[in-house]
């Protein structure tokens, strides 16, 4: 295909605006799949990516498009991740693109994923072209959303609006016209040294790592001995090709084409997204910019319900297509043999323990999220980074504490400013400064990164009614004032309950917990205490009642001697509760996490 018939692009929305939709129609009317394999979100292969309405792993799909003026078009559609958690995986792939739709839906208008989208496809300087979905809809505001769009982006003028319904194909074939038309073809050499972006990958047990790449410069060949060089590894391409959707083997990809790679690597951590592919001989020397390592933001526990080495086969197949994820074995006193797994945030977590019910019928424990502390001792002035609050070494040990920073940037309207700001200040953030764009305006904040881990975004969105986004991106570590707080029920610590906060926090935090605890934590035939402890301090107590029949209050007519032996039985078990075992439902640690909203 010529060089100048290619189209690469994107689609970028908010969560639920329609984008798998307008993907399923126009690879239906350019005859990319045909009736009999046409299904419901055809991009979105995952169960969980079709019971939430949103995309987790990119996927791309080459379409032949014959046009009005009776030439062919190649039109390379690349999917992008739809939440927040996979803003890297996002800003890789439209790093691949050329242009992308701006997909907005007309009964809710701009939201706070279209402008986080919207800002990564304006600093890499792509066109858009804006496109208003469901506009069959009787709820639909057509004129309204054209304008909050304007506001957005002043230079969308330039170009047509496109009104369309994905749901019935209304108005797509002029859309796909409108994709020939104003974005551009991509502008490549295929006579220089082969540069490559890796944009996505997934893994095979058969083939190995698959990688999804864009050809900036050059020609891939079968058989071409090719480097990564991020990583430098080398290795022997077993086979190219391109999605249509499925894998379609091809003899070569030229400069501006997409399509796969087999690589025949084994180890995913070897290929990173946004690593640069090059051969061996006569290769780049410059790597395309951009290139980080995905590090987790947040660790969680996760302890079997079953079988411990069921979830070990489990999670290793998993890993095997997410190379973000960080697995290391854990051993805990209350909840046994388990895991510690690193996260690109809430939302991952969740996605990935679903994925283990759904696809492996397995039930786990998660314990309470965390992120990592860097911890410096005392004595041997050593620093440790410790990701599980149980291995925190005791308080006296300690000389400092430091927790992760991240640089927040928050677009918001401007008539919410006040509420944003106080949102911020209220997760400890300290402002940075502001930039008026507009009806909108642009707040950088500098916030710990456990603050905003859990339900941040969705309190800015709350306060915003959906208008705001956010943006972040680490920015070192920050020495503060944190204490451990241990859960000891019935005297005995529970490690798996452990956390950290902010020493101004903590007996506000405690107070409420234990509270809580009491109506999760089961019943026993006698009061069991629930303790927090800070510090060798308890700073809140409360005790869970017993399940038992209370001999003296009853209102009947007993015997003595049956009350005393009633209560000779509960004094035993009160004698052996701290050696017994404590069996600690989900529900127990979902009150962390709820202490956190």
């Amino acid at each position: 295909m010529k060089e100048k018939n290619i189209r690469n692009f994107a689609i970028i929305s908010h969560i639920d605006h329609g984008k798998s939709t307008l993907s399923d129609r126009l690879m239906e009317i350019m005859g990319t799949v045909n009736q009999r394999e046409s299904a419901p979100q055809l991009l979105d292969s995952l169960a969980v990516e079709q019971e939430h309405g949103v995309t987790v792993k990119a996927r791309t799909v080459q379409n032949i498009y014959e046009g009005s003026n009776g030439e062919k078009y190649q039109l390379n559609l690349i999917d992008t991740p739809g939440h927040v958690d996979f803003n890297y995986e996002v800003s890789k792939s439209l790093a691949a693109t050329d242009g992308v739709l701006l997909l907005v839906d007309a009964t809710q208008g701009v939201q706070a994923q279209t402008v986080a989208n919207w800002r990564l496809a304006h600093d890499l300087g792509l066109p858009m072209l804006p496109v208003i979905n469901k506009v069959d809809s009787p709820n639909a505001k057509i004129p309204e959303v054209k304008q909050e769009l304007l506001d957005l982006d002043a230079s969308l003028s330039q170009r047509p609006f496109y009104e369309v319904s994905a749901k019935t194909g209304q108005g797509v074939a002029a859309l796909i016209e409108g994709i020939v038309k104003y974005l551009p073809a991509p502008k490549g050499d295929e006579n220089a040294p082969l540069k490559a972006l890796v944009y996505d990958s997934e893994f095979d047990p058969y083939l190995g790592v698959i990688v999804q790449v864009r050809i900036f410069d050059g020609k891939l060949n079968k058989n071409s001995k090719l480097e990564l060089m991020a990583s430098n590894r080398i290795f022997k391409v077993k086979e190219i090709g391109v999605y249509q959707p499925a894998r379609l083997p091809v003899k070569e990809l030229v400069a501006g084409e997409v399509g796969y790679l087999i690589t025949g690597i084994k180890e995913t951590a070897d290929v990173g997204v946004g690593d640069t592919i090059t051969t061996v001989a006569d290769g780049i020397k410059q790597a395309l910019p951009g290139f980080e390592k995905q590090q987790p933001l947040v660790y969680a526990g996760f302890f079997p319900q079953d079988d411990y080495q069921l979830l070990k086969e489990a999670l290793q197949k998993i890993a095997l297509n997410d190379s973000s994820l960080a697995i290391s074995e854990e051993n805990s006193t209350a909840m046994g043999p388990g895991f510690r797994i690193g996260f690109l945030g809430i939302f991952h977590l969740k996605i990935i323990q679903e994925r283990l019910e759904e696809e492996y019928g397995l039930k786990v424990t998660v314990t309470s999220p965390n992120v990592p502390y860097k911890v410096r001792l005392q004595d041997s002035q050593e620093t440790k980074i410790i990701t599980n609050p149980a291995h925190f070494p005791s308080f006296e040990k300690i000389e400092s504490i430091a927790e992760p920073m991240m640089t927040a940037v928050i677009d918001s309207p401007a008539e919410n400013l006040d509420r944003v700001m106080q949102l911020a200040e209220q997760y400890r953030g300290t402002f940075q400064d502001m930039d008026n764009e507009g009806n909108r305006v642009r707040i950088n904040y500098r916030l710990p990164l456990a603050e905003i881990a859990y339900d941040f975004y969705n309190q800015l969105k709350s306060i915003s009614h959906g208008y705001a986004s956010l943006q972040t991106k680490p920015d070192g570590y920050e020495v503060s004032d944190l204490v451990k707080v241990e859960i000891h029920i019935n005297y005995a610590k529970v490690d798996a309950l452990s956390f950290i906060t902010h020493r101004s926090k903590a007996a506000v935090l405690t107070q409420k917990l234990v509270h809580e605890l009491k109506m999760t934590i089961p019943r026993r035939l006698y009061p069991m205490p629930v303790q927090a402890v800070v510090e060798g301090k308890v700073l809140a107590r409360i005790d869970v009642p017993p399940l038992r029949k209370n001999a003296a209050v009853n209102g009947e007519q007993h015997s003595i001697s049956k009350k005393q032996a009633l209560l000779r039985r509960q004094n035993v078990n009160k004698r052996t509760a701290a050696h017994s075992d404590i069996e600690l439902p989900q529900a127990v640690f979902n009150t962390l996490l709820a202490l956190k909203d």
